[in-house]
């Protein structure tokens, strides 16, 4: 049970997040003031649990002491037990309980396969033990098309026993229509916990949505998890002394926090990742950052999300995700994790540098902490010099009191570089080799922050990027040059920051339903009638968990838009119907580059979202608190000045200790600033202050110029720079993907949106491939083809061939094309030339274009025209 004790100032409060490697704790002792504690997740020789650990040794209590709870006002954690469990596969066993008729219904899925170019498709395992078929069937309309007899519920009773006598405890109870007319999953629900399962997930409950098969897949994931989660919080309780337990709340995917009692499965996914997003948002909007891209990056990779408070919208958060091969439909943060991080392992494979993805983890980790481990991308940072050994924990070695080996680094470095010059012909220091790999893990990083901002619409150029994580502030600089971003935030907590956002996040509440009605006016009463119900039950639900540790409540509605006959839906805030008409139309246009003229626009869900505040961070004094004892004219003397390797040159560079340095006071680049939670890298060209309450905020300066990081090669060299070879082939493969996400958002096709049938691809101005997204083989085989014959065609009939604007379509057989229904369409680009630079093409899959068949693909068609129309090089 979690009891709902009211925060006391005079009580320890403790905010976790129990990462899959370390465990980061920030504690508020009694007196008000701030500890940080890191600890291993994992270390079964010493703890059962890190976090129960970690508030052990910050009170000084024995391991074999129970905890004393009237000490404790509250606990804020998040928690990755369920992901791990997910992953792993290590959830509860669970049976699936559905309309008869869909036993395979969420195995078929969609269609569309993990690894589209895998010859051997190896299919996620699916996380239900069995299926029982209920013989029931709801209409669209909600009428009672087979209804749910006695001997039918006689004969379910049987099959649950025996699910029961087979170890199985949990259920997920998924029926066709159930999210609309959800009378036969209740009444099966009533007889599962009748039984006797334990945990009865219901689709209507979990995920009150349209589509059967994200449903179906939220509330499977709902059942097998939900169980895992009950257990760690039994865990967490038992080790109280008596009957009272401090409140002990978790974060959710959404960015709320939950009492433990009600924190679900479906909900737990992002729970650490959602803190660290909290806590960006939260201390950049303190210092006056409203716009920015947040940038996590750890041991193993990176996450990036996108946020903009400049009108006081809320969290980005996306409905459909997909998780270790399971789709998942709950409101979560919009995360996007790239394998980028400082275990990111180094691979050359005799023409291009690779970054990634596997990584070294924490044992046996990068070659430098002395484990015979790999070269990474922390390695890289050792090479040139911007990790000091003498500045670097001494953890490491057989009796775990040595710094890091920069020698074994550099003789693997020499080593890799004389591979790479037998291999290229192109003569590079160990030094060089160590940036070009940087370079390439910081582009890896900026394709993924792109896909969550410039993919979407947003012009960054003037965003603050917010670092924190272990290894961020050692790239921060050189990423926001390649992002063309001016600004870099970094909070005194930044090594801890997804724990310190646990501290910070509010009470969150979210409901959810599908409508789909036309925005006129005539349906406003409706969508505010179904507005207000979402409130009175959010409200409800407010309640009944306790709200004893807030001390105000926010009511936020949104409608979810989208044009007719498209699937791709956007949030506007609830205003008057010009004002939303406005809003969607601007994000449209926005994020797609079109607007639908006289196209109507249809809701397809209303949310509500109850924010109750518990805590603000002027009342949350900073780890770090600058001294002020000492006047900005006498500055800060340094550490020690040491060299590192940046811009294919070596710098000096003065070390500092952020702890010593004023408020005001600037750092110019190159430097470095030590911290206990990190090392932040000051480029040059780029100069650091810090802001008042300890925040240090780098700025760009635009007089500096950077040098070429890779030495110019000489003309006449035949092998490419491998460097480059790897991040322009990164760079264009990223176009064909935002491509093929802008095609299959505005395509109101099923094969496009759901199916996935289209393909994307650059070609340069001969028609070769340049690069393509991950879709279809058979389409992107050919497609040069059709390029090709296009350039011949329109080259032999015209003197300008190609103009701006210009727009070809094709599906013929004999010029490249597959079968008839795939039409290519086929673009010129340009500069200012009158030559295109390159083409962009597109072919997807289209149901009919006539033929002496339906779907256009008679199997007894003697010539082409039995298929269906010719499209041979047509300009629209």
């Amino acid at each position: 049970m979690s009891n709902s004790n009211p925060i006391a100032s005079s009580q320890w409060q403790f905010w976790i997040d129990r990462g899959g490697t370390f465990t980061d704790i920030v504690a508020q002792r009694p007196d008000g003031s701030k500890v940080i504690h890191k600890l291993l997740s994992e270390n079964a020789d010493r703890y059962p649990d890190a976090p129960l650990q970690g508030i052990r040794e910050l009170m000084g209590i024995p391991s074999d002491a129970p905890l004393p709870a009237d000490q404790i006002a509250v606990i804020k954690m998040g928690t990755t037990v369920a992901t791990n469990a997910l992953l792993e596969r290590r959830g509860d066993r669970m049976v699936l309980i559905t309309t008869q008729g869909f036993r395979d219904g969420l195995r078929i899925g969609y269609q569309n396969r993990p690894d589209i170019f895998a010859r051997q498709i190896v299919l996620p395992e699916m996380l239900y033990d069995s299926v029982i078929e209920v013989p029931e069937r709801m209409s669209a309309t909600g009428e009672v098309l087979k209804p749910v007899t006695p001997d039918e519920i006689a004969a379910l009773e049987i099959q649950l026993q025996e699910a029961l006598q087979n170890g199985i405890q949990s259920c997920a109870i998924v029926f066709l229509h159930g999210d609309r007319y959800p009378d036969h999953e209740k009444q099966i629900a009533a007889l599962a916990k009748h039984v006797g399962f334990s945990q009865v997930s219901v689709s209507h409950q979990v995920s009150p949505l349209i589509k059967w098969v994200s449903r179906g897949d939220t509330t499977v994931v709902d059942a097998y998890l939900s169980p895992i989660l009950r257990r760690y919080v039994d865990r967490i309780e038992a080790a109280f002394q008596g009957d009272r337990r401090p409140q002990l709340l978790f974060m959710q995917s959404n960015g709320g926090l939950i009492p433990a009692d009600y924190f679900q499965g479906k909900d737990s996914i992002l729970s650490g990742p959602a803190g660290g997003m909290v806590g960006a948002v939260q201390t950049s909007q303190a210092a006056g950052f409203n716009q920015i891209i947040t940038f996590d990056m750890g041991g193993t990779s990176t996450d990036v999300a996108h946020f903009d408070g400049s009108q006081g919208k809320t969290y980005e958060r996306v409905l459909e995700t997909e998780v270790a091969g399971v789709r998942l439909r709950s409101p979560m943060m919009a995360i996007h994790t790239v394998a980028a991080g400082g275990g990111s392992i180094l691979h050359f494979d005799g023409s291009r540098y690779q970054v990634g993805p596997a990584s070294a983890g924490a044992h046996p980790g990068p070659a430098c902490y002395r484990r015979e481990g790999p070269l990474t991308v922390t390695d890289c940072n050792v090479m040139v010099g911007k990790i000091q050994p003498t500045f670097f924990p001494q953890v490491f070695g057989p009796e775990g009191n040595e710094s890091i080996d920069r020698t074994c680094v550099l003789q693997q470095f020499e080593t890799l570089a004389q591979t790479i010059g037998q291999a290229t012909g192109q003569v590079r220091t160990p030094e060089q080799v160590a940036e070009g790999f940087l370079s390439i893990a910081i582009d890896n990083m900026a394709n993924a922050i792109k896909k969550i901002s410039v993919q979407r619409g947003y012009d960054i150029g003037d965003y603050a990027l917010c670092c924190f994580g272990a290894a961020g502030g050692q790239h921060a600089c050189r990423l926001a040059e390649v992002l063309g971003m001016k600004t870099i935030v970094i909070h005194p907590y930044a090594g801890v920051l997804s724990a310190y956002g646990m501290g910070l996040a509010d009470r969150r509440i979210l409901r959810e339903r599908s409508v789909e009605i036309e925005l006129t006016e005539a349906a406003m009463p409706s969508i505010q009638q179904g507005l207000a119900t979402l409130i009175q039950e959010c409200e409800s639900e407010l309640d009944r968990q306790g709200k004893q540790d807030i001390t105000s409540i926010d009511r936020l509605n949104h409608l979810h838009l989208r044009y007719t006959g498209t699937d791709s839906t956007l949030m506007v805030d609830f205003a008057s119907l010009p004002s939303m008409q406005k809003q969607f139309e601007d994000r449209y246009q926005n994020r797609f580059g079109i607007k639908l003229i006289d196209q109507k626009i249809m809701v397809s869900m209303i949310n509500v979202e109850l924010v109750g505040k518990t805590m603000t961070l002027t009342a949350m004094p900073t780890l770090v608190q600058p001294i002020n004892n000492r006047s900005v004219e006498h500055p800060t003397v340094p550490h020690a000045t040491v060299s590192f390797f940046s811009e294919n040159q070596w710098h000096n560079a003065k070390v500092y200790s952020r702890q010593a340095l004023q408020v005001t006071e600037m750092i110019v680049g190159p430097a470095i600033i030590l911290e206990t939670t990190g090392t932040n890298i000051i480029e040059p060209g780029w100069c650091a202050v810090v802001e008042s309450g300890g925040v240090l905020v780098l700025t760009h300066q635009p007089q500096a110029q950077a040098v070429a990081t890779i030495q110019p090669i000489a003309s006449g060299i035949t092998p490419p720079d491998p460097v480059r070879l790897e991040i322009f082939k990164n760079l264009f493969q990223s176009i064909a993907e935002q491509m093929g996400f802008t095609l299959q958002n505005t395509s109101s096709s099923v094969n496009i949106k759901e199916r996935l049938d289209f393909s994307c691809a650059i070609f340069d101005a001969h028609g070769a491939l340049v690069a393509n997204a991950p879709h279809i083989p058979v389409h992107l085989g050919s497609m040069g083809e059709s390029v090709s014959a296009l350039i011949a065609s329109q080259s032999a009939s015209h003197s300008e061939p190609f103009q701006p604007g210009d727009v070809f379509i094709s599906n013929n057989p004999y010029n490249g094309g597959t079968h008839l229904p795939d039409i290519t369409a086929i673009t010129p680009v340009f500069d200012t030339a009158t030559q295109p630079l390159f083409f962009v093409a597109s072919r997807g899959h289209h149901a009919d274009i006539g033929g002496i068949t339906p779907g256009s693909m008679p199997p007894h068609s003697q010539n082409l025209s039995e298929e269906g129309i010719l499209f041979d090089n047509v300009q629209l």
